[in-house]
C-alpha cells in the first residue's frame, strides 16, 4: 500500500543510501558535536550526517587524511571510556611504482586522537616509521566546511542558501567562512602546528622525512567560532576537559557490580551522560542525542532526569531550572506556545534563526507540562530541597493553569493536542511520527487527539502538585488537585478501558472514538500510578507477551496491529527509555519479576552493542538463537534516555524510596536478575549524608549489607506493599 507522507511532517530524518560504516564514533562538549567513521575522518556518504557540528551548523563537511595520496589501512579505533578522547590507529598501504614496491603497508604508523573542548576539536597525529633505511613521504589533510544546518543535514529541503565567502589564509592555518540568509558570519578556523608545506583552499599537505625508528608530531585546532582568548596547548586542554568530567562525577553515586558485561554498559552509560550534559546558564541539562537532536528536549531532559534522579539530583535541578526559565508567557500560534507551557525543543542555527523550522523556542508536546511537575515533585522526594521547590511553585502553578485552560481544547475532560501552526508537530506525544496514532483498522486518528499516557501524565501530576502544596502550607489547594485527580482517574477507566483486549486505549480521536490498539503506552499509566491494581496487572501480562515483548525488550506496538512494522519508528520498533519507564510501572504495582524480565532483554540487547551503548532504539524484530537485535538505520547513539535507561531498571529492580526527614533509604520488594549476584552502591547520598551497601542475591531473595556510612543514614527491606 502506498502513503503519501503529509508535505508538513518535513523534519523527518532522510535515508536514501546505507552509510559505509553504521559504526561511527561520536565525541561531544557543549554546543559542539563530532560524528567520524571509524578512521577518524569526516566524509558525506549514506546519511550523510558524519561532521563536526557547532550550535546548529556543521562547521567541518570533510576531513579527511590520506598518505601518500593513498587512504590509510585501519587498525583500530576507538572512544576512551569516560567518551574524552577518539583514538585511531592506522598504517600505510603498499606504495607500488613500475611494479616496484617503494613502501611496504604497516611500516608507517599513524596515531590519530581527537577531543572537543569549548567550541574547538583538537587533533593530534604522530607519525612512526619502522622502516630500515630514512622515508621521504607526503601526508595531507582533506578538509571542507558546508555550513549547512542541521535540519538541512536531515533532508529539510531550502530553497536557497546564504553565500559561501572566500577562504582566507593566515599563519599557520586558514579561515573558512560563510554568510547566512539571516547575515550572520559563521567561521570555521584550522590552526595547524607546525604550519603546513603546503597550504590549500581545501588541503593542507605536509611533507616528512623519517628516520629509522623516527618520530614526528603535528596539532590542529579546529575553531568552531571567533577566536577569542588565549590559546592553550593540547595537553592543557585535554587535562581541564578530564578534570571537567572527573569534577561532575564525583557529584554521583557509584555501581558496581558482580557482572562485568553489567559494568560495562553501566561505565558506558554514566560516559554517554556526562557527555550529553551541558552546562547551560540555569544549570547542566541533558541533551537528547547526537547527531539529530543534540539540543534542548523538554520530554527528554525531563525523563532521563527522572532516570538517573536517584544516582545525582543535580541533574534534575538543572532540567527543572533550565525550563522553569524557557516556560511560555504567551499565546504564539506559530511555536504552539502558550501561557505555562513547557518547552518542547529548542533549537539554534540559521533556519531556527529565520523561522524556516518553528523549533528556535517550540512549545508543541502534551505531555512535557505535567512531566515538569512530576520530576518536581521525584526532586523534592529525593532532596528535601524546600527553598527550592518554593522558587519553583510560581512556574508549577503556572503549568497547572495550562493543564486547566489550555490542554483540554474540546473540553469532553480529557488532555488532548492539536497544533496551532501548519509547520508545528501533528503528533505531539513522545511517538511523535504522523503515524503513531491510529485505529485498529489502520486509520489514522484525527486531532484533537487525547493519548492514554498523557492522562497519566496529568493524573501523576495532580497528585504530585497536591503533595507539594501541602508540603508548601496549601491543604486547600492540595485537596482541589487531589479531587481533580480522582475524577480523572474514574472517567479514565470508563473511558478508555478495553476489556476484550486487556489493556487501555491508545487515545481517543476528535470524535471520541477510541484507538483499540496494543502498544506500549499503556505501560507509562502504569508508570503514572493511574491504573487500576488489577487492570495493571492485565496490562503487565499483555506487555510480557509474545505480541509485545520480543525478547529483547517490550514493542511499541503490538503484532498483529494493522500498522505493526518492527522497522518502523514507533509503530514496532524497541524504544530502551520506554522499557524503563514500564520496568518502573511494574515496579510500582509490586510486580517485580516483570521487571526482571524487562531487564534481562535489554541487559542481554546491550552486550551486542558496539561500546556497549544502547542506540535511541532498534527494531522489533523476535529474538532468534545466537543472533543479536536488528539496529535501526538513523537511530542516535549516545541518546539521553537510552543512556540512563540502565540505572532506571536498576532503581525498578532494587525498589529503592528515600525519605531525607527521616534519614532512610528503603528497599521495596527488591529482586535482583539471574543475571545480577551482587550490587554494591557507593557514595549513596541522602541529605548530607552518605551510604555504602551491598545487596546480594540468593535465589528470589535479597540480602542487604551496609558496608559504611557517613552522617546520620539508615537502609532497610521492606517485604510489603
Amino acid at each position: 500500500m502506498e502513503e503519501r507522507i503529509p508535505a508538513n511532517e518535513q523534519y523527518s530524518i532522510l535515508a536514501a543510501s546505507p552509510r559505509r560504516d553504521d559504526r561511527t564514533r561520536v565525541l561531544k562538549h557543549g554546543e559542539t558535536f563530532a560524528v567520524f567513521d571509524h578512521f577518524g575522518d569526516i566524509e558525506q556518504e549514506g546519511a550523510g550526517e558524519e561532521g563536526l557540528y557547532h550550535e546548529g551548523t556543521r562547521h567541518l563537511s570533510r576531513f579527511r587524511v590520506l598518505i601518500q595520496d593513498r587512504s590509510p589501512l585501519l587498525l583500530s579505533s576507538t572512544v576512551r571510556d569516560d567518551n574524552c578522547l577518539f583514538t585511531v590507529d592506522v598504517t600505510n598501504p603498499d606504495f607500488i611504482e613500475e611494479d616496484v614496491v617503494r613502501l611496504r603497508k604497516d611500516t608507517i604508523h599513524l596515531f590519530r586522537s581527537n577531543f572537543l573542548f569549548h567550541g574547538k576539536c583538537y587533533c593530534r597525529f604522530n607519525l612512526r616509521s619502522y622502516a630500515l633505511q630514512d622515508v621521504s613521504l607526503w601526508w595531507s589533510i582533506l578538509f571542507e566546511a558546508d555550513f549547512a544546518d542541521i535540519f538541512e543535514v536531515r533532508g529539510t529541503p531550502r530553497p536557497r542558501r546564504g553565500q559561501m565567502l572566500s577562504p582566507q589564509m593566515h599563519d599557520g592555518g586558514i579561515h573558512l567562512r560563510y554568510r547566512g540568509l539571516d547575515d550572520v558570519v559563521r567561521e570555521t578556523w584550522l590552526d595547524f602546528d607546525p604550519p603546513p608545506t603546503e597550504l590549500f583552499a581545501r588541503e593542507a599537505r605536509f611533507h616528512v622525512n623519517l628516520l629509522p625508528q623516527g618520530e614526528v608530531t603535528f596539532r590542529l585546532v579546529i575553531h568552531c567560532s571567533p577566536q577569542a582568548g588565549s590559546k592553550i596547548s593540547f595537553a592543557e586542554a585535554f587535562k581541564s576537559a578530564t578534570d571537567e568530567l572527573q569534577a561532575a562525577r564525583s557529584l554521583d553515586a557509584h555501581i558496581y557490580t558482580s557482572n562485568e558485561q553489567f559494568n560495562d554498559w553501566l561505565n558506558r552509560s554514566v560516559a554517554d551522560l556526562r557527555m550529553m550534559v551541558t552546562q547551560t546558564d540555569h544549570g547542566p541539562y541533558p541533551y537528547a542525542g547526537v547527531p539529530w537532536f543534540s539540543t534542548a528536549f523538554g520530554r527528554d531532559g525531563l525523563i532521563t532526569a527522572l532516570e538517573y534522579l536517584w544516582i545525582s539530583p543535580h541533574m534534575a535541578r538543572g532540567v527543572l531550572q533550565f525550563l522553569a526559565a524557557t516556560q511560555a508567557h504567551e499565546v504564539n500560534a506559530a511555536s504552539d506556545a502558550q501561557p505555562g507551557r513547557i518547552l518542547h525543543e529548542r533549537r539554534l542555527g540559521e533556519m531556527a534563526e529565520l523561522g524556516e523550522i518553528p523549533f528556535r523556542r517550540y512549545y508543541g508536546t502534551a505531555d512535557a507540562t505535567p512531566l515538569f511537575i512530576m520530576l518536581a515533585h521525584a526532586y523534592y522526594v529525593r532532596t528535601a530541597d524546600r527553598e527550592f521547590i518554593a522558587r519553583l511553585w510560581p512556574n508549577i502553578e503556572n503549568a497547572l493553569r495550562w493543564i486547566a485552560e489550555f490542554a483540554d481544547t474540546d473540553g469532553d475532560g480529557f488532555f488532548d493536542y492539536a497544533r496551532q501552526s501548519n509547520t508545528g508537530l501533528v503528533t505531539q506525544g513522545w511517538k511523535d511520527s504522523f503515524d503513531s496514532v491510529f485505529h485498529a483498522d489502520g486509520l489514522l486518528a484525527e486531532p484533537p487527539i487525547a493519548l492514554c499516557e498523557v492522562q497519566g501524565y496529568v493524573y501523576g501530576a495532580w497528585r504530585c502538585a497536591a503533595l507539594l502544596a501541602n508540603m508548601l502550607g496549601d491543604a486547600k489547594k492540595a485537596a482541589q488537585l487531589n479531587q481533580l485527580a480522582d475524577r480523572l482517574q474514574q472517567r479514565f477507566e470508563e473511558v478508555f478501558w478495553c476489556e476484550d483486549l486487556g489493556t487501555y486505549a491508545l487515545a481517543l480521536d476528535r470524535h471520541k472514538a477510541p484507538c483499540r490498539v496494543r502498544t506500549s503506552n499503556a505501560g507509562h499509566l502504569l508508570f503514572a500510578g493511574i491504573a487500576r491494581p488489577d487492570r495493571a496487572s492485565r496490562v503487565a501480562k499483555l506487555l510480557l507477551s509474545e505480541d509485545m515483548y520480543s525478547g529483547w525488550g517490550v514493542r511499541t506496538v503490538a503484532t498483529g496491529e494493522a500498522r505493526y512494522n518492527p522497522m518502523a519508528y514507533h509503530n514496532g520498533s524497541i524504544w530502551p527509555h520506554d522499557n524503563a519507564l514500564i520496568a518502573l510501572g511494574l515496579a510500582r504495582y509490586g510486580l517485580k519479576h516483570s521487571v526482571a524480565h524487562v531487564f534481562k532483554g535489554l541487559f542481554d540487547a546491550a552486550t551486542y552493542m558496539d561500546l556497549r551503548r544502547l542506540p535511541e532504539l532498534f527494531c522489533g524484530f523476535r529474538r532468534e538463537k545466537r543472533r543479536g537485535p536488528t539496529l535501526y538505520p538513523v537511530a542516535c547513539a549516545p541518546q539521553a534516555w537510552a543512556s540512563a535507561t540502565p540505572f532506571t531498571l536498576l532503581e525498578a529492580a532494587l525498589g529503592l524510596e528515600f525519605d531525607v526527614a527521616r534519614g532512610e533509604i528503603r528497599l521495596r520488594n527488591p529482586h535482583l536478575p539471574p543475571f545480577l549476584n551482587e550490587v554494591i552502591l557507593r557514595d549513596l547520598r541522602l541529605g548530607e549524608s552518605s551510604v555504602d551497601l551491598r545487596v546480594s542475591r540468593h535465589g528470589h531473595d535479597v540480602a542487604l549489607e551496609v558496608l559504611r556510612t557517613r552522617g546520620q543514614i539508615q537502609v532497610s527491606i521492606v517485604l510489603a506493599r
